[in-house]
């Protein structure tokens, strides 16, 4: 456990990120699995409506620092080449 006054706060902050970053990442994968999902099942109109939902988790994910900014990029391109293929 910190000593000093400034390290028991940044031990607070971090305890509260990590909450935070857990449930966004958390959020993330959710919504990824889902367009997933309905990808395996062929189901192209229900890809289409999850499509601009996971691009704004993505961009939220890389704004807020939980990925990086052209890993979000890397997963959209992926990913709408796969809805791409369906067709």
């Amino acid at each position: 456990m910190p000593i000093i006054k400034s390290s028991k706060k940044a031990l607070r902050q971090n305890k509260r990120r990590r909450i935070t970053n857990l449930k966004n990442f958390k959020k993330l994968k959710d919504v990824v699995s889902k367009y997933k999902k309905a990808l395996e099942t062929k189901n192209q109109s229900e890809a289409k409506k999850l499509i601009p939902i996971v691009y704004k988790q993505l961009d939220k994910a890389a704004k807020t620092g939980l990925i990086k900014k052209n890993k979000a990029s890397r997963l959209k391109s992926r990913l709408s080449r796969k809805i791409a293929s369906l067709k």
